[in-house]
């Protein structure tokens, strides 16, 4: 890894001889789809990458936290390409995406007929992940019943699958990723103190983009040069009027917001230079927001928030997907705000909400 914080260095995954594949943004190749990439230049993330070199050699679990969008997995897997595990599989799983007992099934694997639809044996992705490392994303989401569980997996290292009776040894390193506060989820009891502990034993943190606006430049070549959308030879290039827009913007949906954006300029911006002018209007003028973000002392943040949230979903014509996503919050998130809300049957998936 380049040490210089003054130039840009893309970080791929080791060769087969072991040595590391980097290159300057200058002439950079072209990446493979499947190819996951760590862009930066800034030195906050010089400092986190050399965390991950002195980590990843060891065996200790590794919580890794940080706001949505930041690239937590790409972090995890950083860490496992440098490890001694590097050979093994890679599994990782979203436990905020699925229900307590499908997650249990996915996670520990399942005898025939241990329930309606388990017509074969199935192994679960901790087993996948024997010899390698097992990410569990957005840890935080999980429910006691299977925190119990996989605090006894870490604890024994051996699994049984649901409606298994036999123990199965495993072997891995685990890397979970939040972007809660566990602290304070366990000082309210919501997740279990004992599970926080076991899972921490080293805690990494993605800088938010904002933190780290020395990248941006080098990202947005990256995400226009590397998109699938390149083909159509349209806004490969940024002016400089519209770069100095999107780097004063704050990217509170961080990398994720920002290659979305990047994917939108590309597909229809007009010419092969993006404009200032085909940059969407709260990243061309956000001093328009500012009387938006004034602290008003009538106005809960509860009610902010509910604000904000139902303002992206109009936006985005009741596109659940697209507004969870660029508020940087998954869809689970989005629906149990929606119930929360009371809102949830006004806004139905693809169509603009019911009046």
């Amino acid at each position: 890894m380049n040490e210089n914080s003054n130039s840009s260095t893309t970080i791929l995954p080791t060769s087969n001889s072991g040595q590391q594949l980097q290159w300057g943004t200058q002439n950079p190749p072209v990446v493979k789809p499947e190819v996951r990439s760590i862009i930066y230049q800034s030195d906050v993330m010089n400092q986190l990458m050399k965390m991950i070199d002195r980590v990843a050699p060891s065996q200790a679990n590794v919580l890794v936290m940080g706001e949505s969008g930041t690239g937590k997995e790409l972090i995890a897997r950083a860490m496992h390409d440098r490890s001694n595990r590097k050979s093994k599989p890679f599994v990782a799983i979203n436990c905020g995406a699925l229900r307590e007992t499908l997650l249990e099934s996915e996670l520990f694997g399942h005898e025939k007929g241990s329930f309606t639809g388990a017509y074969n044996k199935k192994m679960g992705l901790a087993e996948v992940a024997n010899g390698g490392t097992l990410f569990l994303d957005e840890i935080g989401e999980l429910t006691p019943g299977i925190q119990a569980k996989i605090l006894r997996f870490i604890q024994e290292g051996e699994i049984y699958r649901v409606g298994g009776k036999e123990p199965i040894q495993v072997d891995i390193r685990l890397i979970s990723a939040t972007n809660r506060d566990l602290e304070q989820e366990v000082t309210k009891g919501q997740f279990r103190e004992d599970l926080y502990y076991r899972i921490n034993t080293i805690v990494v943190t993605t800088p938010p983009l904002r933190r780290r606006k020395e990248d941006i430049a080098v990202l947005i070549s990256h995400f226009l040069n590397q998109s699938q959308h390149a083909y159509l030879n349209r806004g490969r290039h940024v002016s400089d009027e519209a770069m100095q827009a999107m780097l004063k913007y704050d990217w509170p949906g961080n990398i994720r917001e920002l290659q979305n954006v990047c994917e939108r300029l590309q597909i229809l911006s007009e010419g092969h230079e993006i404009m200032v002018g085909d940059l969407p209007d709260h990243i061309r003028s956000p001093e328009k927001n500012d009387k938006f973000i004034d602290y008003d002392p009538q106005l809960p943040l509860y009610e902010l928030e509910k604000r904000y949230i139902l303002k992206a979903l109009d936006f985005f014509g009741g596109n659940k997907t697209q507004a969870a996503q660029n508020l940087g919050i998954t869809i689970k998130t989005l629906y149990n705000k929606l119930h929360e809300y009371g809102e949830f049957d006004k806004y139905a998936v693809h169509t603009r909400p019911t009046k």
